[in-house]
């Protein structure tokens, strides 16, 4: 068994150690693989992570062994990886932070499968440039989910807030509205729970704004709780520690169409097709929410069901 591999990632060469270790047993994806494919990804994955504190979630045994969640950089890390110590309560917590193609490698060599960024940049952390609808069926169903993202959709266009989608990997989709960064977190997701509200209140009997499980009743949960400081979003083009080695994947609005897709079509071995074209670009520019909140208001849709 070949003990280290270089990778050659911009203008570093990156040893991953064990390169056959397989980390996906059903797949057979070692983690060569993984840090090929995030590798080769890293053109249209870093313009989404850079400036983002991470987190990592780390398989250093496969997917088939208990994972954990690290926010602090590892000691061992090189000096070249990039480092954000961000506030806490209590004290603070030093991230990583994407910003070259050799980092996403040595990530991979750590075992990071999955990428968990912020929904805020560090050079304005508690003002979001995103902010994130994650619509989470009850059942493994996709019918529910798409009807909530057309639904979504049709509302956010309404407010003026152009949004774009994305394959979660694991049960659903994410929803993302770009904004201008001057709304904080509190109304940013004030703001989320407003609309989420009136989309539940349009349709009570398949959607729920409810945090309960127990409350939900089959219905589609309409998670906004990601939008707040210190909580984090699956990044774009992150590999998900499941079966298969879905990915988290930009799409476009009218791949809803398509009777095929679920929230795991995507896949670590689709990395062609996922560099073929970029269905976000280009990126819409940022919006106000202020803006958004008064058409809310004016329309008479803010009061919640």
């Amino acid at each position: 068994m070949t003990e280290t591999l270089k990778v050659r990632a911009g203008r570093r060469a990156v040893t991953v150690g064990r390169p056959e270790k397989v980390l996906f047993p059903e797949d057979g994806i070692t983690k060569a693989d993984l840090a090929e494919y995030y590798r080769a990804v890293a053109p249209r994955m870093l313009p989404h992570l850079r400036g983002r504190p991470l987190t990592l979630e780390r398989h250093p045994g496969g997917i088939g062994e208990r994972g954990f969640f690290q926010k602090d950089v590892p000691d061992h890390f090189p000096d070249w990886v990039g480092r954000a110590e961000m506030p806490k309560e209590g004290g603070t917590v030093t991230y990583a932070l994407a910003e070259d193609a050799a980092t996403l490698v040595l990530l991979a060599d750590q075992g990071s499968v999955t990428l968990h960024r912020w929904l805020s940049k560090t050079d304005r952390p508690h003002h979001p440039d995103r902010l994130v609808f994650d619509l989470d069926p009850s059942e493994e169903g996709f019918g529910a989910v798409r009807d909530a993202a057309r639904w979504l959709r049709d509302l956010l266009d309404g407010l003026e807030l152009p949004s774009l989608l994305m394959t979660t990997g694991s049960r659903g989709l994410h929803v993302l509205v770009p904004l201008d960064r001057n709304a904080p977190y509190d109304d940013v997701r004030a703001f989320a729970s407003d609309v989420a509200g009136v989309l539940a209140a349009r349709h009570p009997d398949l959607l729920t704004t409810e945090v309960r499980k127990k409350a939900r009743e089959g219905r589609l949960y309409l998670d906004v709780q990601r939008n707040a400081y210190g909580q984090t979003a699956v990044a774009p083009y992150t590999v998900r520690a499941r079966a298969g080695a879905p990915v988290a994947a930009p799409i476009g609005w009218d791949e809803l169409d398509d009777p095929e897709l679920d929230a795991r079509s995507r896949r670590l071995t689709d990395v062609d097709l996922l560099l073929r074209e970029d269905p976000w670009g280009p990126a819409p520019r940022g919006r106000s929410l202020r803006a958004a909140a008064d058409r809310l208001r004016r329309t008479g849709l803010r009061a919640r069901p």
